[in-house]
């Protein structure tokens, strides 16, 4: 079809002649032939099983698979088939065809958005194949089927009680309503869409919080351009801003690429002539799409919608060279792997990579998550480790820090050195000296924390990591010789000192509580920091809240040795300020002996935090540094639905936590319980812990708000 409309000089389909078209289907036919090895039907009722047959294979296809998998569709048995009397917008200017949203996707603002082709079908814009006009020229030229629309799509918004995505058709003047579904949309309109329709009397306010998919908070969250101002000059085209955002990536042609650049831990922008549904896998891997052709309702403009992806379609000024891997915009030709920009905002594509900032939250957001606060009953805290990250957590809306892993300040260049020296140490007097220069390090840590959290609960773990995690990288002979230069060790003293530190089985070795039993210094200069930063803050008027975890504790004798140590460096550290401290300790489930003997550990723990990734890690025997080897293979074949490290395994994992809760409460009715690893931020996770009674999820700060809605929406 294109190469003949470029043969005759034609821009659209309906510029060509009947002969153009004869010819067209004779060539279409042999192609029938050459794939089917038959020739095509001419026996209407024949064409019609084929079709029929057709659509039900569509269900195994690999571009419906992709997408059920991008998209957690599980469960379904396969399609069904709908078979309805056609009618035709292609019969010549009283006809057209179109789509639209009863309200802007993008943005939720309350007026119709679609687009609209005279004298054409709905594969014509749905697919992309015609950039086509808005929704005034159909308004223009068949003003009695325009009022009809209208009409009908408050119908459809008044009864569904939702944004609505409409096809429709006008033959000879009537309008034919094809079919309507619920919209997909983007973030900002999603937030939009449900506040507007909770103020126009439409939805009440626990359904506008179901209105909203944690994933779209995702979106709102995406980083913008830092200074559009200052890219004006490399803006190099201009098409449609079909989905909202910033993207840079480097350039691929094709949806192989893009994901396998993907999985390279690259980062792409997916050039397209245009999009059609077997590119959904490259699309989903990209950071945002390109197309020449298509509108704002084609189908690279509403998956990307859909996905929070930054999408601009109907670029008519670039063409795509996708044999030769070359953009070509006039005289400019951008190659494969060189980096491009994109704002879906404005439909600027933009040579080269420009700097993003953090995304900037509406006054509609803010109204939204007071209304999700409202009615939840699980608390959102944060994972954070420094007094920036503690601010930002506080600016989205956690109630606390639910872990703080102090291991994260050790890497600091100024006490690096003051680590490895501590690791070196042969004597217990050599690492006391080392742990005393880390000793105003961690205090000043806290005191930042602690000032930044006024009035909330602050978790901090005790040291976790093993220790060879803190040496120097590189060959042995680099590291002897760096580690000789810091310490004035000699060179078979450390040699002797790494062979000891050395593990066969690191993550399962010397590392959480053990390091604490085995060098009880350690916690108590930890356990010191923590003291003295919270009398010097509540010194000037800070409310502090400190709660002290021992991690990887798998006996109750572990944890009431470190709970000792603690309580006794409070009780020298409060004597020496004059006053007391109100502060907890507890402990990280991680271990599942620590699940199974959860009421005994009770006894000595005032809170537990389940630190899901570890014991994720050790449920199904999978080490997080390998799995990669063999987790794709397990999700394409069926063996695991989801990654376990991303979405909770409740059936295994899940099981385990709810036996720890009740068996911890029936030792202690009011332990506190909660959750810290990544899963406090995954939606269908954070339903898992509201519904099993835990008192709060823990996430990192960015995702304070996606646990957020997700807890609301439990009992919305």
């Amino acid at each position: 079809m294109t190469m003949r409309k470029e043969k005759k000089g034609v821009k659209n389909d309906t510029e060509l002649s009947a002969t153009d078209l004869k010819e067209l289907v004779e060539q279409y036919k042999s192609v029938y032939l050459q794939v089917k090895g038959q020739e095509f039907p001419s026996e209407p009722k024949k064409q019609l099983e084929l079709a029929i047959e057709a659509v039900f294979d569509s269900w195994d296809s690999p571009r419906a698979i992709k997408y059920r998998s991008i998209n957690q569709i599980t469960g379904l048995k396969g399609t069904a088939v709908n078979i309805q009397c056609m009618v035709f917008g292609n019969m010549g200017d009283t006809s057209g065809t179109g789509v639209l949203f009863t309200r802007n996707p993008s943005t939720g603002e309350k007026k119709l958005y679609g687009e609209f082709l005279v004298n054409a079908q709905g594969e014509d814009v749905v697919a992309g194949i015609r950039t086509p006009e808005d929704l005034d020229t159909m308004k223009r030229v068949m003003p009695q089927a325009y009022a009809e629309l209208v009409e009908n799509c408050d119908i459809l918004e008044r009864h569904y009680k939702d944004m609505m995505d409409i096809e429709f058709t006008v033959q000879e003047e009537r309008l034919w309503m094809l079919q309507c579904r619920a919209g997909k949309r983007t973030g900002k309109g999603a937030v939009k869409i449900a506040v507007d329709m909770v103020s126009e009397g439409l939805v009440d306010k626990p359904s506008a919080i179901k209105m909203v998919e944690p994933q779209h908070l995702d979106q709102l969250l995406h980083p913008q351009f830092h200074d559009a101002s200052g890219y004006r000059e490399k803006v190099v085209a201009k098409g449609l801003p079909a989905s909202p955002g910033a993207a840079v990536g480097q350039v691929v042609f094709t949806a192989e690429e893009a994901e396998a650049w993907h999985s390279q831990g690259k980062t792409v922008i997916l050039v397209r002539t245009e999009t059609s549904p077997e590119d959904v896998g490259g699309m989903h891997a990209a950071e945002g799409i390109l197309t020449a052709r298509g509108g704002m309702t084609s189908h690279a403009a509403v998956v990307a919608r859909g996905w929070g992806k930054c999408c601009i379609a109907g670029c008519s000024e670039i063409r795509v060279d996708e044999n030769k891997k070359v953009l070509l915009i006039g005289e400019l030709a951008i190659n494969e792997g060189e980096w491009i920009s994109m704002n879906g905002t404005t439909g600027e594509v933009i040579l080269g990579k420009q700097a993003l900032a953090p995304p900037a939250l509406s006054a509609d957001l803010e109204t939204f998550m007071t209304w999700a606060d409202g009615i939840r009953r699980l608390k959102v805290m944060a994972n954070a480790d420094t007094p920036e990250d503690a601010i930002a957590a506080r600016k989205n809306g956690a109630q606390g820090i639910g872990l703080c892993r102090t291991e994260h300040m050790f890497f600091g260049a100024d006490r690096i050195k003051a680590v490895r020296k501590m690791i070196m140490a042969v004597t217990t007097e050599q690492r006391k000296a080392s742990l005393d220069v880390l000793l105003p390090y961690q205090r000043s840590d806290f005191e930042g924390i602690f000032r930044a959290m006024d009035g909330l609960p602050v978790t901090i773990r005790l040291l976790d990591p093993p220790l060879h995690e803190f040496l120097p990288e590189g060959d042995l002979d680099n590291i002897v010789n760096e580690l000789a230069e810091e310490t004035g060790m000699k060179e078979d003293e450390i040699l002797s000192r790494i062979e000891k530190l050395s593990e066969v089985n690191p993550m399962l070795g010397f590392r959480g509580c053990r390091l604490g039993i085995s060098y009880p210094e350690l916690t108590e200069m930890q356990a010191r920091a923590i003291f003295e930063a919270a009398a010097t803050m509540q010194d000037q008027g800070v409310t502090v809240l400190p709660e002290i975890m021992v991690p990887l504790v798998g006996t109750p004798q572990e944890l009431g040795h470190q709970v000792a140590v603690i309580r006794k460096v409070a009780k020298t550290v409060f004597a020496e300020k004059g006053h007391t401290v109100s502060y907890t300790v507890g402990t990280m489930i991680e271990i599942p002996r620590a699940a199974l003997i959860a009421d005994e550990i009770a006894e000595e723990a005032e809170f537990f935090s389940f630190g899901t990734n570890d014991l994720t890690q050790m449920t199904f025997g999978y080490s997080r540094d390998d799995v990669s080897k063999f987790l794709p293979i397990y999700l394409d074949k069926g063996i695991l639905q989801n990654d376990p490290f991303e979405v909770l395994d409740q059936k295994g994992v899940g099981q385990l936590i709810k036996m720890a809760t009740e068996k911890g409460r029936a030792a202690r009715p009011n332990l506190k319980v909660g959750v810290c690893g990544e899963h406090g931020g995954e939606p269908s996770s954070v339903a898992f812990f509201a519904e099993a009674g835990l008192d709060y999820v823990s996430c990192s700060p960015f995702r304070v708000p996606i646990a957020r809605l997700a807890a609301a929406q439990v009992v919305a």
